[in-house]
């Protein structure tokens, strides 16, 4: 009896869940249309979507069933940082030097220094500042290559943001690592290791860097015995997660780890651009319902708690990257359209972001609440208006082409 209630509840959880995904496609798709009559990206349409799903308003996907779509949600930010790496080849690193290294620190550092200064000028304790500068750092990926890829931007701004956003990731790790080993110090009673502080976010991107490289010789050597797409894009799925679960286990980088392995597969893969395009058919699905739960996960309420240290975060830490990456464009002599729209397409945060709330809420446990409502509101308002930013700025450079319809029609 008991055997028999249980397998029709699991039976029914089944089918919710697969009308759940159903639904949340459809309904992407819908504002994904949508979006586009007032102009605004497509992963604009997702997070709205997935608002309106979420807890928020209708609960169609309750809390609970959020959290159990977080796999989903790892499987698309592997795909995000395994597309990301695959744009880091050193045939453009050979031609433009290492301005994207330098620009990535002055951009991070720039949001952290921003940060954690205005908000102690303000009278914020000292650590609960510092925490938020260097959470600051880290910028999320995903809504940014999806306006590239949606709008087919190209040009030198567009090489120059993916390469920073590739090493965005290590750069964010550092910053957070000085930061946390200052706090330990401003919290430490004689037990704080300091040693052990600063070489933690080395580990993180070392043991990342190892393990992407290795599955990447694995993947190539599977390429020379299975030629077919369809083989191929199972090699890649396995390959990716395989990564991404690897690099969890070790407590290194998950995103820097596949970001190494599509860098690394760039590089000594002569038909790479065949395996990319492979992967490209295979993501689009798994992003937007990545973007659905991420606009279902974020409740309306939460951002009465936002507060006015909130407000600065969200205000200075877009300041802080348009700055940096200002100051980094000039120090390498960038063109100016680098200088002047780099960090406007720099806004998103997500990812790495959240998953430094757990840490930081260790290091200062009495302002671990207010850190995640101020993360979770901040990293869904730039969510919203992150991608039409990226937008705007490659518009006004000159590497997204807007064709006017009506113009079109006439003169044909």
């Amino acid at each position: 009896m008991c055997q028999s209630i249980l397998r029709r509840e699991s039976v029914e959880l089944e089918t919710k869940i697969i009308l759940e995904v159903a639904t949340m496609l459809i309904v992407a798709l819908a504002f994904g249309r949508l979006v586009k009559f007032i102009k605004l990206p497509n992963v604009t349409g997702y997070l709205i979507a997935g608002l309106l799903l979420g807890p928020s308003f209708l609960n169609f996907i309750p809390t609970d069933m959020v959290d159990g779509f977080s796999v989903i949600s790892d499987i698309a930010l592997g795909f995000i940082a395994f597309s990301i790496g695959s744009e880091f080849k050193l045939s453009y690193y050979k031609k433009v030097g290492i301005a994207p290294v330098i620009i990535a620190i002055t951009e991070s550092f720039g949001a952290i220094i921003l940060v954690t200064g205005v908000l102690i000028l303000f009278g914020f304790d000292a650590k609960l500042s510092i925490m938020l500068g260097a959470i600051a750092a880290a910028t999320a990926p995903a809504q940014t290559l999806m306006v590239i890829n949606q709008y087919k931007a190209k040009g030198p701004l567009t090489s120059m943001l993916m390469s920073v956003v590739a090493i965005d990731d290590a750069t964010a790790l550092i910053g957070f690592g000085f930061a946390a080993t200052i706090v330990k110090m401003m919290s430490s009673t004689g037990n704080t290791n300091i040693v052990i502080s600063v070489l933690q976010p080395i580990y993180e991107i070392v043991i990342s860097l190892v393990l992407g490289f290795f599955v990447c010789i694995i993947m190539k050597l599977l390429f020379r015995w299975f030629k077919k797409a369809s083989n191929r894009i199972c090699i890649i799925i396995a390959l990716i997660l395989l990564t991404y679960w690897l690099a969890e286990s070790l407590k290194g980088s998950a995103l820097l780890a596949c970001m190494v392995l599509g860098g690394v597969l760039a590089n000594i893969l002569e038909d790479v651009d065949n395996v990319i395009k492979i992967t490209d058919n295979f993501t689009p699905p798994i992003f937007m319902l990545f973007f659905v739960i991420s606009g279902a996960g974020f409740e309306v309420s939460a951002l009465k708690g936002i507060g006015l240290i909130g407000l600065i975060y969200v205000i200075v830490r877009v300041i802080g990257k348009w700055l940096g990456a200002w100051i980094g464009g000039k120090i390498t002599k960038q063109e100016n359209k680098i200088c002047k729209y780099l960090g406007p397409t720099l806004m998103p945060q997500a990812g790495v972001a959240l998953g430094l709330i757990v840490v930081a809420g260790s290091l200062v446990p009495d302002f671990a609440p207010q850190i995640r409502v101020i993360i979770l509101c901040s990293t869904f308002i730039y969510s919203l208006i992150g991608p039409a930013a990226a937008k705007f700025a490659l518009v006004k450079s000159g590497e997204i082409v807007i064709i006017d319809k009506k113009k079109a029609k006439t003169q044909l």
